[in-house]
């Protein structure tokens, strides 16, 4: 999963961030306003945690610009204020969540995950794909019940494709999913081939042919 910390306290959010990055998710950051209206609305993200008192401007603009420009990430705001109308103001806007500082981190671990199972899993922690069935909570996947051992990226990757099945992705939004800021640094797309055949040929081995290629343009997971 990929996240967006959106957050000024710059101790809080490496330990969001730590604590985040543990489960192999890819974490961005951003420590004011306007770093954090540049990033939303340049890149696509799993779920943004949004402080509302960034130290240049409100959280509720950048949330504002999130749903008028219909982005499908998932939302927590996070506050020192614990003021029923921020709250309701923030859920009013669409927000998916909201928790008050001080807070613990696997509190906050929680609500993500909350805020995933909702947005695209419809609450579910097991999503399927006719015979592949996948454990969002252990991070685990089953072909025909049998399971499949996959790395980290395999894993992320598997997850990427389900949730955007039918859909295009180019190798730089496959790059920027698996690395977030980092994909920047790719000389090449090597990596990216070397994951994907791998997905492929464990996939396959077990009857499941569904990444296709889509030449010139990238890779598509779809049912034939």
């Amino acid at each position: 999963m990929k996240f967006l910390i959106a957050e000024d306290e710059h101790d809080l959010q490496k330990s969001i961030v730590t604590y985040l990055e543990r489960d192999g998710n890819i974490c961005e950051v951003a420590s004011d306003f306007r770093e954090a209206s540049e990033k939303v609305a340049i890149y696509d993200y799993d779920v943004i945690v949004l402080d509302i008192n960034l130290v240049t401007g409100s959280g509720l603009e950048i949330l504002k610009s999130l749903k008028k420009e219909k982005k499908k990430a998932g939302v927590i705001i996070i506050s020192a204020n614990n003021s029923l109308t921020d709250k309701l103001e923030g859920l009013d806007l669409g927000a998916d969540d909201y928790i008050t500082k001080p807070f613990h981190l696997a509190e906050l671990n929680s609500r993500i995950k909350a805020v995933l199972r909702r947005g695209k899993y419809g609450g579910d922690e097991i999503i399927e794909f006719n015979e592949i069935k996948i454990n969002t909570k252990s991070r685990t996947a089953y072909i025909n019940n049998k399971a499949v051992l996959l790395t980290k990226k395999e894993y992320d990757l598997l997850l990427f494709f389900i949730s955007n099945k039918e859909r295009v992705l180019s190798k730089e939004i496959i790059a920027e999913h698996l690395w977030g800021d980092d994909s920047d640094l790719l000389d090449n797309f090597d990596f990216i081939y070397v994951h994907i055949n791998n997905l492929r040929k464990k996939l396959t081995k077990e009857g499941a042919k569904y990444i296709k290629t889509a030449y010139g343009s990238g890779y598509k997971f779809i049912d034939e």
